[in-house]
């Protein structure tokens, strides 16, 4: 066969009798290319959508803002209200409250918040207020009159504000068989 009658072969489609198609395979660098792409692409799915296997560029944003924040209520010897509420929306926060929360105030106000000896932290009302910057300061300064310690000293301001995290997402999830309300609904 000559050079002819194989690219004769090969013209799959000719249009205008001057324009002739031929079928030429991909490269395999070009195929495995492809076939790679598509393989991360679905362990990256469900990496992303399924199991959560890594934090997502929002998620990275909110806590290094986070650490911005506290660095600066350390400095200044003040926490914002802002930088409680982001804290309540940041995983990492609010699982190191928890766990906080379950070491050191489970003994007053239960392992769901609901109240023992201390006030149901899951219903609307609140004895100190329920603004951020009123259930911080009750946590770090305590109230001594009502059996409330002050945890600053022993927790330090992170682990405070941590907590504090936790509390605000207990808050209005009205937990079953919590103790009756108590303070001023806000």
């Amino acid at each position: 066969m000559s050079d002819e009658e194989n690219k004769k072969d090969e013209i799959v489609h000719t249009y205008d009798d001057d324009i002739h198609e031929q079928d030429n395979r991909l490269p395999l660098w070009w195929q495995y290319t492809l076939y790679g792409a598509v393989v991360f692409a679905v362990f990256y799915w469900l990496g992303e959508h399924r199991i959560g296997a890594w934090l997502s560029q929002r998620d990275h944003y909110d806590q290094e803002m986070i650490a911005v924040r506290l660095e600066e209520a350390k400095k200044s010897g003040k926490m914002t209200p802002e930088t409680l509420v982001a804290m309540s929306h940041a995983p990492q926060s609010v699982d190191a409250g928890r766990q906080i929360f379950t070491s050191t105030c489970v003994q007053c106000h239960r392992a769901d918040g609901g109240g023992n000896i201390g006030p149901n932290l899951t219903d609307a009302y609140w004895i100190h207020g329920s603004k951020p910057e009123n259930i911080y300061s009750t946590v770090h300064d305590g109230v001594p009159s009502k059996g409330m310690p002050t945890w600053a000293p022993q927790l330090g301001e992170e682990k405070v504000a941590q907590v504090v995290a936790y509390v605000l997402t207990l808050q209005n999830t009205n937990v079953p068989n919590g103790k009756a309300p108590q303070g001023e609904k806000d």
